[in-house]
């Protein structure tokens, strides 16, 4: 079966992974292809599914869906319907036969199928009684108008009639599948699973999950209505990447999770300059499949399909890559040099991404976040920040992340009304974005909004299930036993994170429970590699007292500032104001306001209350523009 051979009328290439009838070629991946000639070589009798894992996926761990998947695209390919097979057949709970016939490309007969090809034989006919005659005259009449009614929908007859199950609010673009066999294009497989989920992003009525989530399930051997159930979502839309020479083949697959139900696959295929064309195809035939309500601008915006040059689009995505990996590092003590060296990378890809296509608005983003994932100090950057998210807007006004930077930019600068009319945009352009939400949110909160900005968390939280977006609206509202039960279990299920340790010595600090809020100021800088500093404070504290602990911890960290490391001049403030030093406190606020170091949280944040009732605190709120807290 290396050689073509034919199923029913249906020639199949495997050398070229083609299947043609009259003319028309379809390309299918290889492993489709495989799943397909091993089915041949047992035509006419059952393959279980355990033979046909381990034959097309010898050496590779995968689910059975992955396999569902495969002979449903052979469906689609052959026309076929599940429901009354005619080529490929389910045998519940085993595995799948091939119905038609299989022969060489020669002619001469293979296996054990049917000795002639696949026909479907015409319905007899036959000439109706008197008595069929008046019925068939009265359904001539009934069907138009029972026709008009369902199309209609009148009082909810075809809701009735056929149900709706398939309705879909709620989507879930799960990582696609690198079909190229080289793990070294996973980077590609993963760009595009995000832009098709932020292509799907702009639709307001429909809710999409967000890739931090979703990419905790790359690999994942669970069912897919288990996934959906954990993102609470009603739709899954699963696929494959195919990257061979200048052609990018995606498929995709719609399915209605509560039923564990395909109800839509398709495969695309462009040349590689048109891979933005490409997504736009994906997202507006899931759009129609679910039939969302799309607004003109959404369609406008989800049919565009301008090129992309190839070398900035593949230095966009490595630079995402490489951005990822300088966030995993960052303020890590004995990582810095990791940090460093990624950041550098991923600016460097961004910047040659702008070299090659300086008309490409996402890499000015990209370099943005590159810098700040670095350690360096906010003020390093800031002033090289404005020009370059002002040119991404200037090059596409449409690209939500580019808002969301500028309306962070000037919510640092102070300039609170131009951040939030660049927030709402980017929701607006973006409403399925949760990182615009959160962001939203502390503005919110700092500008004494607190209803919305939980509002704006809760959108959050519901477009990114597997993260903790909440905690912090909890804590900014001084909701403390909410928030604690929140970051303890952030900290349980992320051990390398530091920030809910961060938070739980602050609020522990507030709440009186001084012992707890020095063993998380030690959790914190023990994930940070500072060890022998969260030792030492330990000591300091069992000896003279938490005041005494607090003011060393100070000390420390002015000390590590001294060497040009980057400390937040507002952490040290913060820990001088826990210790009762409101001088030195204000002494290093007054540091931060100069450069602009996150003062634009002093009105919301819990951590500055030991400092409120302080003339000089009003006096720098006053300053700021922000409400007297």
């Amino acid at each position: 079966m290396d050689n073509d051979f034919r199923v029913g009328p249906w020639l199949v290439q495997p050398s070229l992974n083609t299947i043609s009838q009259n003319g028309t070629s379809t390309r299918v991946e290889p492993k489709v292809m495989e799943v397909l000639v091993c089915l041949s070589h047992h035509a006419g009798e059952p393959v279980s599914k355990e033979e046909l894992l381990e034959t097309v996926w010898r050496d590779t761990f995968v689910s059975d869906d992955v396999l569902k998947r495969s002979v449903s695209e052979l469906r689609r390919v052959f026309e076929d319907d599940a429901r009354e097979s005619r080529i490929i057949e389910t045998i519940p709970k085993r595995g799948y036969r091939l119905l038609a016939a299989v022969q060489p490309a020669n002619g001469h007969m293979q296996g054990g199928a049917d000795p002639q090809p696949l026909e479907i034989p015409p319905r007899p006919s036959r000439t109706p009684s008197r008595r069929w005659k008046i019925s068939l005259s009265v359904v001539t009449i009934v069907i138009p108008v029972c026709a008009l009614l369902v199309a209609l929908n009148l009082a909810g007859l075809r809701d009735r009639l056929f149900g709706r199950t398939q309705v879909i609010n709620s989507l879930a673009v799960l990582p696609l599948q690198n079909l190229s066999g080289d793990p070294s294009q996973d980077y590609f497989a993963d760009g595009m699973t995000e832009e098709l989920i932020t292509e799907l992003s702009h639709l307001g009525s429909l809710r999409v999950i967000s890739r931090t989530s979703i990419m905790r399930y790359k690999n994942a051997n669970k069912p897919l209505p288990e996934i959906a159930q954990e993102l609470g979502v009603e739709g899954i839309i699963a696929g494959s990447v195919l990257r061979s020479g200048d052609q990018v083949r995606v498929t995709a697959q719609l399915i209605y999770a509560p039923q564990d139900k395909n109800i839509w696959t398709q495969s695309y295929q462009r040349d590689v300059k048109d891979v933005l064309a490409l997504q736009s195809a994906v997202a507006s035939s899931i759009a129609k499949e679910i039939r969302v309500q799309m607004k003109p601008g959404e369609q406008a915006h989800i049919s565009s399909s301008q090129p992309v040059n190839l070398q900035a689009h593949e230095a966009y995505f490595q630079g995402r890559y490489h951005l990822q990996q300088a966030q995993n590092a960052f303020l890590k003590k004995d990582k810095g040099k990791v940090n460093e060296d990624e950041v550098e990378s991923a600016v460097n890809y961004f910047q040659q991404a702008v070299q090659a296509d300086p008309s490409y608005a996402p890499p000015y983003v990209g370099i943005l976040d590159a810098w700040s994932a670095s350690q360096l100090p906010p003020r390093d950057y800031a002033p090289r920040a404005r020009p370059i998210i002002l040119k991404a807007l200037q090059l596409d006004d449409t690209l939500a992340s580019a808002h969301d930077a500028m309306a962070s930019i000037l919510q640092a600068d102070c300039n609170w009304h131009d951040a939030e009319k660049e927030f709402q945009r980017a929701i607006q352009l973006e409403p399925s974005s949760a990182d615009s939400h959160s962001h939203y949110s502390s503005l919110l909160f700092e500008l004494g909004r607190g209803q919305e900005g939980m509002k704006e968390a809760e959108t959050a939280q519901a477009l990114d299930p597997k993260n903790e977006r909440m905690a912090d609206s909890y804590y900014l509202s001084r909701q403390f036993d909410r928030a604690i039960a929140l970051y303890q279990s952030q900290a349980q299920m992320m051990p390398g994170d530091f920030s809910p340790h961060f938070r739980l010595s602050d609020i522990y600090a507030l709440t009186g429970r001084q012992q707890d809020a020095i063993a998380e100021v030690q959790k914190m800088l023990t994930i940070l590699e500072y060890q022998e500093l969260a030792a030492t404070i330990g000591a300091v504290y069992k000896t003279s007292g938490y005041q005494q602990a607090l003011r060393f911890y100070a000390k420390q960290l002015e000390e590590i500032y001294s060497h040009a490391t980057y400390i937040p001049t507002w952490y040290i403030a913060s820990i001088y104001g826990f210790s009762g030093d409101n001088d030195q406190a204000f002494a290093w606020l007054e540091k931060a306001y100069k450069v602009k170091d996150s003062v634009d949280s002093l009105a919301s944040d819990p951590q500055w209350d030991p400092l409120r009732a302080d003339p000089r605190f009003k006096d720098l709120l006053r300053r700021i523009g922000l409400p007297k807290s």
